[in-house]
């Protein structure tokens, strides 16, 4: 997939999908058909989303002999958190993810590149970070963030077929004729994505905050994150679009207004504000 595919469409786009599918096959019945299934699915990625995440990096478990479950098993008795399962990503690109539905079906995943790049407490920093994200239950609210996006695209696709079908002739001057329409349909979506990908950024400032209280200091994680940024522009990874915001930094980039879609702040800016916090 194009490396310029941000991850900010993630199951909003994929609810989208559904809705226009659900639509042409069964106008609004259809349409309620295709919102049930967009929910079915966006929950469904909440529940079975460590299964499908973990083989589709190979990633490989590891054991307590292992000094990343050593590490990670420390932390998350530090973070007052289950031990999560740990496992390792044969990719040179340095990265890292968490996933399960709640922390007590949690995973925390590491690439051999970010293991071999990051001293050790750059490392505690990045580990910090994920059971961050477990312990604030993200992949819940990247759940229900997707449900949200489906249903105000739902409500846009109701719009159109309701115009298609009623015509503008009895609509009132006041509610704006095709104007207003086309800001149901084309803004409203639009709208619903850069809320989708600004609620993914605002956990990542979360999972940061949360990473230096765990770990007791904000400075690995910083100094970790400036490596990272420049790593994986180096050796960027071969990452899904659908779950590269899982990862600690968007294993792609985008630029100017695709920024605005980025499910990842700068690099720059979360440094700035994990040290203002200290």
């Amino acid at each position: 997939m194009a490396n310029t595919v941000k991850t900010a469409l993630l199951l909003g786009l994929l609810s989208a999908l559904l809705l226009v599918i659900g639509e042409l096959l069964g106008g609004q019945g259809g349409l309620v058909l295709a919102f049930g299934l967009a929910v079915v699915m966006n929950f469904g990625s909440y529940w079975f989303s460590d299964k499908v995440v973990l083989a589709m990096y190979r990633a490989r478990p590891v054991g307590p002999e292992h000094p990343l479950h050593q590490m990670t098993e420390r932390l998350a008795r530090q973070a007052s958190l289950p031990t999560p399962r740990v496992y390792v990503i044969p990719d040179d690109s340095p990265n890292a993810f968490a996933t399960g539905r709640n922390p007590r079906h949690a995973a925390v995943a590491a690439t051999e590149g970010i293991l071999r790049m990051l001293a050790p407490h750059e490392l505690e920093g990045v580990i910090a970070h994920e059971l961050a994200h477990v312990k604030h239950r993200d992949i819940l609210i990247s759940s229900v963030a997707a449900t949200v996006a489906a249903t105000i695209m739902m409500v846009a696709r109701m719009a159109q077929f309701a115009a298609i079908f009623g015509g503008f002739g009895g609509r009132d001057d006041r509610d704006g004729g095709p104007l207003a329409l086309l800001a149901t349909i084309i803004v409203g979506p639009l709208a619903a994505m850069l809320i989708q990908a600004a609620i993914s950024r605002s956990r990542e400032f979360a999972a940061d905050r949360g990473a230096a209280k765990i770990v007791g200091s904000p400075y690995g994680l910083a100094d970790a994150l400036r490596k990272i940024d420049a790593g994986s522009r180096r050796r960027p990874l071969d990452a899904n679009p659908a779950t590269a915001h899982m990862f600690i930094m968007k294993p792609f980039s985008g630029r100017g207004v695709l920024s605005l879609f980025s499910t990842h702040p700068p690099t720059e800016q979360r440094i700035r504000a994990l040290l203002g916090t200290h």
